[in-house]
């Protein structure tokens, strides 16, 4: 496969209702999309970095300027047989995995067409349906979160998932198991919480939590892994694994017992399934994380979650969920039973509404082999 153009795209999509995170509230994303063309294929991907280096270091700006200065002229004009080979072409360029996954995503994506096979099976998944959790940022009040709750489960998720910080915590989850005593429910902290919260965060066992979500610090196995020898609850980390090393440091330390894999955060598919194989072979559980993405980002994270050790209900959930209207058709849908059907065509299995997403554009560029332009 040769790509001689790169589009590059700044969408914004409000959000059906605001997401709250011990970082702050999201009411609209900045989704920056990259479209690779070339040999008369096409390519999607999105990059799931954030408004503000709150998750991540990375934002829409430093993706954007990653991937026009550095990255697509590292891949415009080259030769590439497969996804797997853009971890190599890119390696000059620390960092900037997010910005790296809307490449190396798309790639793969246009090599499934090319081979006229599924993204999922493509990938090595073996999955024809995938189980569903939501995430449930934090609410102006309990009240409100217990609605949105039991929304979420006649809906058929088969797992809750609330966001929580210092002073949104014990209370919820005991008004939570008050109502439901025995669905499955975990948190996530986002890394509100330090060790000297420790005596606080062993109250969370007697919630039967299936995981407590990045407690400590974004970038820490070693304090994780003190507090973990003092929880039965078994902890989950997400921002701290930014590839296979550091989910294997994590695991030797002890610091988790659980894994969350996205595909943005590792820096594309290559490194999610180097991350789910070391994963797999130790025994230890892994799930998809959301990072409020569009269809084109979802659809990903849907073939991503068919691999085999995937065996966790994750945020993959609907796209009525977060977006009055998607950019892909069909819309990403969770059965009555929490599950979602893995397409069957070629590519992801999702077409993307070129016409809407030109409707929500608010920056584009051309990127060429050699030449870039901007429109």
């Amino acid at each position: 496969m040769k790509f001689d153009a790169l589009i590059l795209r700044e969408l914004r999509m409000p959000l059906v209702h605001f997401f709250e995170t011990s970082f702050g509230r999201t009411t609209e994303r900045r989704i920056l999309l990259a479209t690779l063309l070339g040999e008369g294929l096409t390519g999607w991907g999105e990059c799931v970095a954030g408004e503000q280096p709150f998750y991540s270091e990375e934002t829409v700006e430093t993706a954007w300027y990653a991937i026009t200065q550095h990255l697509a002229p590292m891949l415009l004009g080259k030769e590439i047989a497969a996804g797997k080979e853009c971890p190599a072409l890119f390696s000059r360029v620390r960092g900037h995995r997010m910005a790296k996954a809307a490449l190396e995503n798309a790639v793969w994506e246009a090599e499934a067409r090319a081979k006229d096979v599924p993204l999922w099976r493509l990938l090595g998944g073996t999955r024809r349906e995938i189980p569903c959790g939501v995430s449930i940022g934090i609410q102006d009040s309990i009240e409100q979160l217990l609605e949105k709750i039991a929304t979420e489960l006649a809906a058929g998720y088969r797992r809750i998932k609330v966001k929580c910080k210092p002073g949104w915590d014990l209370e919820v989850f005991e008004r939570i198991r008050a109502k439901w005593p025995e669905i499955t429910l975990s948190c996530d902290a986002n890394s509100a919480y330090t060790l000297d919260d420790a005596a606080h965060l062993k109250k969370f066992d007697a919630f039967r939590l299936l995981m407590i979500e990045q407690p400590l610090w974004s970038d820490d196995f070693y304090f994780h892994a003190r507090l973990q020898k003092q929880l039965e609850t078994p902890i989950c980390l997400d921002e701290a694994i930014r590839n296979a090393r550091d989910a294997e440091a994590a695991l030797e330390l002890g610091a988790c017992r659980i894994v969350n894999i996205k595909v943005g955060r590792v820096g594309g598919f290559s490194e999610a399934i180097r991350v789910h194989d070391l994963c797999r072979a130790r025994g230890v559980p892994v799930w998809c994380g959301g990072m409020l993405e569009s269809g084109i980002g979802r659809a990903h994270n849907v073939a991503l979650s068919t691999l085999e050790n995937f065996s966790l209900p994750g945020d993959v959930s609907a796209s009525k969920r977060y977006w009055k209207e998607d950019i892909i058709e069909p819309e990403v849908e969770v059965r009555p039973d929490g599950m979602i059907e893995v397409p069957g065509e070629a590519g992801p299995g999702y077409r993307v509404r070129e016409d809407l997403v030109e409707r929500l554009t608010v920056r584009k560029q051309a990127l060429r082999a050699r030449v870039a332009s901007g429109e």
